[in-house]
């Protein structure tokens, strides 16, 4: 049992206790083969919830700075981040990506990129870019799209939190032909239509 198994064995129930987290729809999570794990974006708690909302180790790019911080960089390199550089080329962290959904991994993706406290996630469509979609594209792969809704968009201590699991998109339903950025673009966007849809069934 590695460092992440040992976490999540002991510390998830406990974390969905104090920080008051529901996991609707846990069942849609497939057991085996590597999907991307894709969610509207809150807050950096956002990958905690997700984490102990799903069975299996889900795997996040960070930002390369964080991994040159005293005892942070060894913490999320043991809970399986990998560097990205915002301020750079991220193509890399894109192979990386494709690599580790290939080998039958969890990547953890959120649609729109940057975070959104606060607003409706209806008003973020226009943010959306096509890097879920060509990681889809690449690796084959479903895609498990998810909503984090609490009050108001906004994260807060103790404030309930509730994730909503959907179906896996399957890869043919993205109806891929040859690739390019209009096709991962029109991915992506199928994908955060689908975490919209979460959030509009369930209230």
């Amino acid at each position: 049992m590695n460092f992440y198994e040992k976490a999540h064995k002991y510390l998830a129930k406990l974390i969905i206790k104090m920080f008051r987290i529901t996991v609707v729809g846990g069942e849609n999570e497939p057991s085996d083969g590597g999907y991307i794990a894709c969610a509207n974006h809150i807050s950096f708690f956002d990958v905690i919830v997700m984490a102990v909302a799903m069975q299996r180790q889900i795997r996040y790019m960070a930002k390369k700075e964080l991994f040159g911080i005293p005892i942070i960089g060894k913490l999320i390199t043991s809970l399986g981040a990998f560097p990205v550089d915002r301020k750079g080329n991220s193509a890399g962290s894109i192979r990386n990506s494709i690599k580790l959904l290939q080998s039958g991994e969890v990547v953890g993706m959120y649609p729109t990129g940057h975070r959104f406290a606060g607003v409706d996630v209806e008003t973020t469509r226009d943010a959306v870019k096509g890097g879920a979609g060509m990681a889809a594209y690449h690796a084959k792969v479903p895609v498990l799209p998810m909503y984090i809704k609490t009050k108001n968009s906004k994260t807060r201590l103790f404030r309930p939190i509730t994730i909503y699991v959907g179906k896996p998109i399957s890869y043919d339903e993205f109806g891929f032909t040859k690739g390019g950025s209009a096709e991962y673009q029109q991915a992506s966007m199928l994908i955060f239509d689908r975490i919209v849809e979460l959030k509009q069934s369930h209230g």
